[in-house]
């Protein structure tokens, strides 16, 4: 975020869109090769690779770029974390992934610790004084209105444009390797931003200068090359909730280094979301270890109770004698 912020005045939002896809995924497509990963085979991952492309690639950076533009990073950034809760539901709708309480717990404390983050602290003041209302009258401002109208609906369908395409990479590793299919996804997800760039904008690269350049080469490796290989190779066989969880600290990240490198100042209130995010990181990380540490112990079982238990339509076994030395 830090190393957009100041791109985007000078350029146009698909065009630096596409240029976080397709030389990015040039380049996980060139690590797959190089380490041997086989290449997608047949239709159906061809075909799940190009709905992962349209969904994760075209729609996730068309919507993000599109609403970077548009609003401010804080708020953008409670939008665009919203997706994990989104990635649970489906993935414990779709794969029975377990939740649990301390996972749900920890998505609500998250949701809450970046709303502290982003949210504005006039709105949160005039929440908890009983003074909030949608129409901004205490406020002097249309509150509902400026929602939607500040790009923070766009980064929302983004949120979920992430949240869908990290549920189709389960499927699409089911038919091709998840390295190389997140190459070709990120390719053939950024040309059709590239050829509405060129339908639409104009100016893309003449008022970048060589910061620029720099700034979009380490959004395009670190942002989008490494960034998206990783994920999506651990989205393809780890947990989804788990994984996805990792993104609360996004604005974290983005408030640090913004007070190092903008001169940035987090307020009372954002400190708060800091704490309350990293919290929540650990709860939904360590919910299976926290739910057997804290469950009731139970009476150790016997061999006269596993019987008792037994499916009384297994038949009876024959006693067979074994001999046992005493030392066995």
């Amino acid at each position: 975020m830090v190393a957009m912020k100041g791109v985007i005045p000078n350029t146009t939002p698909f065009f630096m869109a596409g240029v976080r896809l397709v030389p990015a995924g040039l380049l996980v497509l060139a690590t797959a090769v190089i380490a041997g990963r086989p290449q997608p085979k047949g239709w159906a991952a061809w075909a799940w690779i190009g709905l992962f492309a349209l969904v994760d690639g075209a729609m996730f950076q068309g919507f993000l770029a599109e609403g970077l533009g548009r609003t401010g990073a804080g708020l953008g950034s409670v939008m665009i974390d919203s997706q994990p809760i989104a990635v649970a539901l489906m993935a414990w709708l779709l794969f029975g992934e377990h939740i649990g309480v301390w996972g749900w717990l920890g998505l609500g404390i998250g949701i809450a610790g970046i709303s502290l983050l982003g949210l504005p602290d006039a709105w949160i003041m005039a929440l908890l004084q009983g003074k909030f209302t949608w129409d901004g009258a205490e406020l002097g401002a249309n509150l509902l209105y400026d929602l939607f109208q500040n790009g923070q609906w766009l980064m929302l369908l983004a949120a979920l444009s992430m949240a869908v395409g990290t549920v189709i990479m389960r499927y699409v590793s089911r038919h091709a390797d998840p390295v190389a299919a997140t190459g070709w996804h990120m390719i053939l997800g950024g040309l059709p931003l590239f050829a509405l760039s060129a339908l639409t904008e104009t100016d893309q690269i003449t008022r970048l200068d060589a910061a620029n350049w720099v700034a979009m080469g380490y959004a395009t490796i670190f942002g989008s090359a490494i960034a998206y290989g990783l994920f999506f190779y651990f989205a393809a066989s780890g947990s989804l909730t788990s994984l996805s969880s990792l993104t609360f600290l996004t604005p974290v990240f983005a408030l640090l280094f913004g007070s190092l490198f903008l001169g940035e100042m987090l307020s009372p209130i954002q400190w708060g979301g800091v704490g309350l995010t990293l919290v929540s990181i650990y709860l939904i990380n360590q919910r299976e270890v926290l739910a057997q540490k804290l469950q009731p112990s139970s009476p150790t079982a016997t061999v006269e109770n596993l019987v008792v238990q037994a499916d009384a339509s297994i038949p009876e076994l024959a006693q067979v004698s074994v001999k046992l030395t005493e030392s066995e």
